[in-house]
């Protein structure tokens, strides 16, 4: 669900987080899975690389373990359904998107998405 955005159909401004939550909202789906669409996987930093940071801030991001858990779940699943760690998964990103607003995102925001795979490990884990 968090990738809805990238739905060929849905796609007005290109930045899928922001894209697919407008989708679901305009659906009525509940405001918290909204939010959590918008701001998935560090969408805050692709969308300062976009110019979009205005538009995704109307979506309050929640700092919480079911948005740390969507990051796991995301950061730690290759796009085929394959299961990565953190590092491989990151790597995989960074070199099927070298120079673009994806891989700049990525690259500043890997130890904010590192902090929340390991949060989530840790608690799966307790």
């Amino acid at each position: 669900m968090h990738d809805i955005g990238y739905a060929p159909e849905l796609r007005d401004t290109g930045f899928h987080p922001l894209d697919g939550a407008r989708h679901l909202e305009s659906l009525g789906a509940p405001a918290r899975l909204v939010r959590l669409v918008a701001h998935h996987s560090g969408a805050v930093y692709e969308a300062e690389q976009r110019g979009l940071s205005a538009k995704l801030a109307v979506y309050e991001r929640e700092d919480s373990p079911v948005l740390d858990a969507l990051i796991f779940a995301d950061m730690t699943t290759g796009s085929a359904g394959q299961s990565f760690d953190f590092d491989t998964r990151i790597d995989e990103i960074l070199v099927r998107e070298p120079g673009s607003e994806v891989h700049n995102a990525i690259s500043k925001a890997r130890p904010y998405l590192k902090d929340a795979v390991e949060r989530t490990g840790a608690r799966m884990a307790a």
